[in-house]
């Protein structure tokens, strides 16, 4: 599904040079979720970055399917994007002008898909995820945790191969976060989704089939879920405490 082979990636400033990743590979295969955790500066955000696309890279690759993403040119990128890569921000992203409903459809609305099918599609995904009685509410009328599972349906109108998520659960309560996450699993077990997450949520994390955990730009381990979450969160919180080398400073529980 998604492959990372060797990758590097730098910034200059200043005249000096930083380096973000450092041969960085791993893949995500059809259908897992998989997270990934590090302290801030670790290069997360950037890797999230380099698979989108929205930055160069110096070496190494990036294949999604049998698609070696830096070949594309500029029009090819952006219909990948559209097409085969889903975005979930923490931040929403909603347009406050449409509702509910037409948020989602703005996806098959950019591609002028067919409105009967397009509407058919929302339907299925608002009920799957439990918003459809906020279908035509707007942004400001609802909760944090309703405006993410907006954000999850709409990036799923295109059935895309993976979903790519930035923080989702980041500016959430608990209750909200809970929901959040119901709503990725879901829609990996339901639609079979195949779900990229970056996350400072161990609590979150716990739920996911692998975690790459990331410090100096480079994969300092990987966990593989194999018991209970709560087995699979206490690990992590060993794993992340230790990497910290501080347990009194807490990640996010």
């Amino acid at each position: 599904m998604l492959t990372v082979d060797h990758l590097y990636k730098s910034f200059h400033t200043g005249g000096v040079q930083y380096d973000v990743l450092k041969d960085v590979s791993f893949t995500v295969d059809e259908s897992e979720f998989v997270a990934v955790m590090g302290p801030s500066g670790s290069g997360k955000t950037t890797l999230l970055n380099c698979i989108s696309c929205f930055i160069p890279y110096e070496k190494g690759e990036i294949r999604l399917d049998d698609t070696l993403l830096a070949n594309l040119d500029e029009e090819a990128m952006a219909e990948v994007r559209n097409k085969k890569l889903g975005f979930v921000f923490q931040d929403f992203m909603l347009l406050d002008g449409l509702t509910i409903f037409e948020n989602v459809c703005v996806p098959k609305v950019i591609t002028q898909a067919p409105y009967r099918p397009m509407e058919q599609k929302v339907s299925k995904l608002l009920k799957l995820f439990g918003i459809d009685s906020i279908a035509n509410k707007y942004p400001v009328e609802i909760s944090g945790g309703q405006k993410q599972r907006t954000a999850v349906a709409r990036a799923l109108m295109n059935d895309p191969l993976i979903l790519l998520a930035d923080e989702p659960t980041g500016n959430l309560d608990s209750k909200s976060r809970d929901t959040v996450i119901e709503a990725f699993i879901e829609a990996k077990n339901t639609l079979g989704a195949t779900i990229f997450m970056v996350t400072h949520d161990t609590f979150s994390a716990s739920y996911c089939d692998r975690v790459l955990v990331m410090k100096d730009g480079t994969i300092f381990t990987e966990l593989v879920r194999t018991g209970t979450r709560q087995q699979f969160f206490d690990e992590l919180l060993h794993v992340l405490k230790e990497l910290e080398g501080n347990p009194d400073e807490a990640i996010a529980i």
